[in-house]
């Protein structure tokens, strides 16, 4: 469209950069490669290149860093001041209401609401948890119930020696050391492009180290690929929820039940014998616990291709429950959900710990979230560890600021899954 513009080309390409330094850093690479936060970059890139009118945003702040949202948030209001209308759809209430004066609600295809964003904050029957309301309540049941106690000698379910992977000419993890001990939420943050999505690749097997080593329950598997690394208990969720598009709900949660299939004998399945019918008995029985469970029932015959990308990542959620791992992976698991599904997010990932005592390591851009569960966290910034600890010791500290909170409130308050919870100890 504007190819002929060569002064107005140059100029938008420095302002994209200047907004977007991590594009001008991977200007050579594929998009394929980018990360999620880099490819949501450059979709918004793209779309300020074409002098828009009218500006249709979709998840304004899906899979970016607060500094980064703190800027589009700044970049959106800029665009709207010089007469661009701006069409944002969020999931973030605290998001959206900080940007939009007017918002529409919209549920199952039909608008439930219109009006002041103002007053939507006061409509509890819109915004309030679909999926995992159930799941919440009985998280909060289950964990007085029933909590697996956490080893007194700090055994480590997972460790990362030494690890590092380079593509290319660049490093994109560097030299990284971390832990993840019995019973413990281990939360991940840092900027988009900082190395955390691969360094959850190289954990489970879908990429090979360049150098280090990745010990899974006191053995060493870094030579092991992700299969083998599955098979003795390392589960792992995606920031784009790979799932099989052209299988049903019912169908995908069965197949992550596989891992604990009793019979597998082929003969055995094809004459149907009794132990094979009872087995896929037990299959079909916690299936459906599941659709219940994650508040999936009304989905169960529906195809994965048919999902929102909300819906997949519950769908991913419980496929990840299914496995039961002794150590879970989880990459970005608040994104593409809404607000309140991600508030009673933190609820359901401590109980998946408690009643489990499955250890997790989770990667998060949602703060209060993270925040809220986490017994330690680690901070990233390009393929190393900038800072570790507790985690208020680590928000606080100088090189994070910097490098990945920013100072703006809205930005890094996405939810509110830390409001009225008492921090752990």
């Amino acid at each position: 469209l504007n190819k002929g513009d060569q002064q107005f080309v140059d100029q938008a390409r420095a302002r994209v950069f200047e907004l977007f330094p991590a594009l001008e850093r991977r200007l050579n690479t594929k998009a394929a490669n980018l990360s999620g936060g880099e490819q949501q970059m450059l979709t918004l890139a793209q779309a300020l290149l074409c002098r828009p009118r009218v500006l249709l945003i979709d998840e304004l702040s899906l899979g970016l860093a607060p500094t980064v949202v703190a800027t589009l948030i700044d970049v959106v209001r800029q665009i709207n001041a010089d007469g661009t209308s701006i069409v944002v759809v969020e999931q973030s209430v605290n998001v959206a209401t900080g940007i939009a004066s007017r918002a529409t609600f919209m549920e199952k295809g039909q608008v439930r609401f219109s009006g002041l964003t103002a007053d939507l904050v006061d409509r509890p029957d819109l915004l309030r948890s679909v999926f995992l309301s159930q799941t919440k309540t009985q998280a909060r049941t289950n964990a007085k119930r029933r909590r697996v106690k956490r080893a007194a000698n700090g055994h480590a379910r997972l460790e990362v020696r030494s690890l590092a992977r380079r593509f290319g000419g660049v490093t994109a993890v560097d030299d990284v050391d971390l832990r993840v001990d019995d019973g413990q939420i281990l939360g991940i943050i840092g900027s988009n492009g900082a190395g955390k999505t691969t360094l959850f690749d190289l954990c489970s097997g879908f990429l090979a180290a360049n150098s280090g080593h990745v010990v899974l329950e006191g053995r060493d598997v870094t030579g092991l690929g992700a299969p083998a690394r599955a098979e003795r208990g390392l589960g792992r969720s995606f920031q784009d929820a790979r799932l099989f598009p052209s299988m049903t709900v019912t169908e995908t949660l069965a197949t992550a039940l596989e891992r604990h299939v009793g019979v597998r004998e082929p003969t055995a399945c094809a004459f149907r014998v009794g132990a094979v019918v009872e087995s896929e008995g037990e299959v079909a029985e916690r299936v459906e616990e599941l659709l219940d469970t994650m508040g999936l029932d009304r989905y169960r015959d529906a195809f994965i291709s048919e999902l929102s990308t909300g819906t997949r990542r519950i769908v991913e959620l419980a496929c990840a429950i299914a496995h039961e791992p002794k150590v879970l992976l989880l990459d970005e698991p608040s994104s593409g959900i809404a607000q309140r599904e991600t508030e009673a997010l933190a609820e359901v990932l401590m109980q998946l710990r408690d009643t489990t005592g499955a250890s997790l390591a989770v990667i998060e851009h949602d703060i209060p979230l993270v925040t809220s569960i986490a017994d330690e966290l680690v901070c990233l910034h390009l393929g190393r560890v900038i800072a570790s600890g507790a985690p208020a010791e680590v928000l606080e500290d100088p090189e994070v600021v910097a490098s990945y909170l920013g100072t703006n409130e809205l930005a890094i308050e996405r939810s509110g899954a830390a409001r009225g919870r008492k921090r752990r100890t």
